[in-house]
């Protein structure tokens, strides 16, 4: 199950057709008015316009709908890094400009705001305790960006690139989660001079701007 969640997440197509668009659409928007638990099927049926059997055909049930949305929402966060990061020439700049919009979206994200307000119990262990998932599909999609990149911008010995990748996601999401600390990261500059300063120095390379 883990391993065909992460490819759902990574794989770049949609796998519904408009009328299923049309529902996770609906969805969305019933879980930024009412949170998961107050959430009903036959509410997203009505506001998608379409019936409950049109619902279920495509949907199991509600766990399944729910499990589609957050899938479409981190094919969406992802892509939103992939964008910021392409054409940087170095796996640094790349992890250190990604954790910075990876930052950014995570704190204005309205779905990921209005959960762990209304549902922090439901979607708190997907972060925590039961957050391996969540880590190990960040984590390898920001290998996959450094892929490719000039050899000679390689972490220093002994450091793996994904051990380096998730060191990244682990601090976004405490970051996220727990956004008070000593450390300035009140604007992009400063998680972008956190990021240069603190690790980008694991890719083999000190501080300063690249």
């Amino acid at each position: 199950m883990p391993e065909a969640l992460l490819g759902a997440v990574l794989a770049s197509g949609q796998d519904t057709d408009p009328v299923g668009e049309s529902i996770l659409d609906a969805a969305f928007e019933e879980f930024l008015a009412y949170g998961l638990r107050r959430t009903n099927v036959d509410a997203v049926a009505r506001r998608a316009g379409v019936s409950r059997a049109t619902l279920y055909r495509r949907f199991d049930n509600k766990d399944v709908l729910v499990q589609a949305v957050l899938i479409r929402e981190c094919r969406r966060f992802f892509g939103s890094i992939a964008a910021a990061v392409e054409g940087l020439p170095t796996a640094r700049e790349r992890l250190v400009e990604g954790f910075v919009v990876g930052i950014r979206y995570a704190r204005r994200d309205p779905l990921l705001t209005r959960l762990l307000s209304s549902d922090p119990e439901a979607l708190l262990p997907y972060l925590t305790v039961d957050g391996g998932l969540v880590v190990a599909v960040a984590r390898d999609f920001l290998v996959t960006q450094g892929e490719g990149l000039p050899g000679g911008d390689k972490p220093v010995a002994g450091r793996d690139p994904a051990g380096v990748a998730e060191l990244f996601v682990r601090l976004a999401i405490s970051f996220t989660l727990t956004p008070s600390s000593c450390i300035p990261l009140d604007t992009d500059e400063d998680v972008r001079a956190f990021a240069r300063s603190y690790l980008a120095v694991l890719m083999g390379h000190g501080s300063g701007a690249p």
